[in-house]
This record gives C-alpha cells, structure tokens and sequence, in this order.
C-alpha cells in the first residue's frame, strides 16, 4: 500500500474515523492532570479504555490475526497510530503503545512456544505489562551499545545477570524485562520476571515527559538467577534482535506522536481564530498565519517521511538507513510544530489548563530515546561518504 492508496482506501478511511472517534469520545473525556507522573493513575485509565477500544474492534493493530490483532501492515498502522496518539491515552488502550508494542513483536519472532505461551499472550490481553532494559548508567551503555556492562555468567540450569540499568520506560509495574546483559557467547536477551528476589526497582526517576506508561525505572539486578528457558532467542545475537526491535520502534513513535503534535496545532488554531488582541483576530496576523503554515509543512513532510519508510517494510526492504532519517527529521519537526503551537497561545500555552505545554514535554525527549539526533545524523553521514552512489534513492 502506498500513499495514494492510504488516501483513497474506503476500508482504511473508515477505520480512521473509527479510532478519531473512539480517542475524542472515550480518551480525551478521560484525560485529567492527576495522570502527570502517575503511572499507576495511568493504568487504572488505560484499563478502563481498553475494553472498549476491543468492542469497537481497534485492539491490538500491530499483531496478527491469530494473536487477537487486527493484522494490519505498517502503512495501515501508521494511520491508526496517528490517530491514537492525539491523546497520550489513545496508543495504550489499543495497546500498541511502548515498550509493550516492540516487546510483543519481539515475543512474536524470537520468542520460543512457551515465552509465547507465557508473556506474549498476557501481554497482548492486556492484562500485564513490561519494559526493556538495555540503558545503563555511565560507563554503561548508551547511546554506544558496546559498552554494556551489565553481564550474564552460566550456572547450573541458567544464568546469574549482574548489573544496573536506568530510564527503563514502563518499569514501574511491569510484570517482566526483556534485559540485555553481556555473556561468553555476546550480547543476549533474556526475559526477567519482575517478582524475581535478584530484580530490584530501585526508583522512578523523574523526567520531563508526563505520561509515560510505568514511569522510567532505576533497576538493580543483583545475583539474578534465571532458568536457561529465560533467553529470549539465541545466546550471542542480543544486539541483532535489538535493532531489529528498534527500527519499527522509532518509526511507531513517529506515527503515535504525529497525532500528538497535530492535536496542540488544532489547539492553537482554536485559540487564534478565537483571540482578539489591538482590534483584530491573532489569525489576521501574517506572523500568526506563517506560523500555522511552518507547521501545517512539518507535519506533512513527517507523514511522508513516516508512510514512505512504513511502505519500505510492508515491501520486506531494509530501512536502517530510512528509519534514521525519519526519527531525526520527524523528532525535530513535531517538536518544533508543539512549540510553535505554545508560542501562538501566550501565557495559556505555557500553562497546564491547556494541554498543549505538556505535549510539548512529551516530544522534546523523542529527539533522545531511540538513539540521540546527534547520533543518527553522525552515522547516516559517514554512510553516505562512504557511498560512491550519488543519489542513494
């Protein structure tokens, strides 16, 4: 499917009236400032909306049929994703918010029968949740994975993980990690079930965006003894499943917060056409309309960017280099429409009577999570110089 069909698909059409209707009939109304930093607030609402988002038949879009999801590929998710996340509460009541969404796909390609058996099913119901823990304080791994520090030695039966990781989103009430640890065989996953005596949330660290689902965690792992049946794949191949995980990670984030970034411009539009200041409308104002139309272009060049690499991985294509490209640009871009947006509201978007200054706080940190803008540009640059091809298109 590609962009002319996403545009006249009657079916996909439908759906996304569906979802926009679901999200500002049952999400919005659900929306209150007690969920700011509350992740147990937030799942209380979250298990509220999802048995209504499956009635509807708008659960789960990322998975497939057999496993309870509405099997839709990456361009027809893009369009769902979009319009859940014009409220933070949308993404997880259709559960295909992170870290759930990629730790499901990874469950779904890497997982053995009973993993499956075991987390993926629970996970898909909703009825538990999960983290991924690869981040590490310094001299840990960050942005550069190769200096993982935390480690897995072989015991009898199983594995004893040694380490610490933080800012693990959605640690706060998970019921397991899929944790990466350096072994003899490289690095590896392994799934750790929360309630494991060696698995210690040290805290919740506090951090700029409201609403993240389960908090970002400070987690200890100390002697942690898990069965062989733990290893979420092969032994050694972590960092490939990792990246794996992460490119349709990056892009999903893409798509969710598109709609976040269009939900403050409609606000601020709102708030233009409505605000007189010396005799006239803010809309009349053509450093008023330059703006509107700075951000009407970011979102449009996002949502290309975004459907073009989705296109790429319905097509089986690789899209390392495309999927950079778009959470750089579409980081930035979506960024700069929610500030914008705040800009035009005065006083009422710097505050929180208005949701719009705590949109903003959610998308400034997508320029960091998933690789730092910085990092993705340093490395499509040496790629390219690299190339002999002058149009890598």
């Amino acid at each position: 499917m590609n962009l002319m069909d996403v545009q006249r698909d009657p079916a996909l059409a439908e759906l996304r009236r569906r979802v926009r209707d679901f999200v500002a009939q049952h999400a919005i109304p659900l929306e209150t400032r007690a969920h700011v930093h509350d992740p147990r607030a937030l799942d209380t609402a979250l298990a509220q909306l999802r048995p209504i988002a499956r009635s509807l038949g708008l659960y789960l879009p990322q998975l497939p049929r057999e496993h309870g999801g509405l099997g839709l590929g990456w361009v027809e998710r893009s369009v769902v994703l979009e319009e859940a996340g014009r409220s933070y509460l949308g993404p997880g009541a259709l559960n295909c918010a992170a870290p759930d969404q990629p730790n499901m796909i990874s469950l779904l390609r890497q997982g053995s029968a009973g993993q499956r058996r075991a987390y993926l099913g629970p996970l898909a119901a909703g009825e538990i949740r999960s983290c991924f823990a690869m981040t590490e304080p310094a001299p840990g791994a960050g942005s550069d994975p190769s200096m993982l520090a935390t480690r897995a030695e072989r015991r009898p039966g199983g594995w004893v993980i040694n380490g610490r990781k933080w800012f693990i989103t959605g640690a706060v009430g998970a019921s397991f990690a899929i944790v990466l640890a350096t072994t003899d065989a490289g690095p590896t996953q392994f799934i750790v079930e929360t309630s494991n005596p060696g698995f210690r949330l040290l805290r919740a660290i506090p951090a700029i965006d409201p609403y993240a689902i389960g908090g970002h965690g400070d987690i200890e792992l100390a002697d942690c003894f898990v069965t062989d049946e733990a290893v979420l794949g092969e032994a050694g191949e972590g960092f490939a499943y990792a990246q794996q995980r992460l490119e349709p990670a990056r892009l999903s984030h893409c798509m969710r917060l598109l709609g976040r970034a269009r939900r403050a411009l409609e606000l601020a539009q709102d708030y233009v056409n409505e605000r007189r200041s010396f005799g006239e409308r803010l809309a009349d104002l053509q450093q008023v309309q330059a703006m509107v139309a700075d951000c009407h272009m970011d979102l449009h060049a996002s949502r290309l960017m975004t459907l073009d690499c989705a296109a790429r991985m319905d097509a089986g294509l690789p899209v390392k280099t495309e999927s950079a490209m778009a959470k750089v640009f579409v980081s930035e871009a979506l960024y700069r429409v929610a500030d914008r947006s705040a800009q035009l509201m005065g006083a009422l978007g710097m505050s929180e009577d208005a949701p719009v200054s705590l949109i903003l706080r959610e998308l400034r940190p997508f320029r960091i999570y998933d690789g730092a803008s910085e990092l993705h540009r340093a490395t499509l640059g040496r790629r390219f110089l690299s190339s002999r091809q002058g149009d890598i298109r």
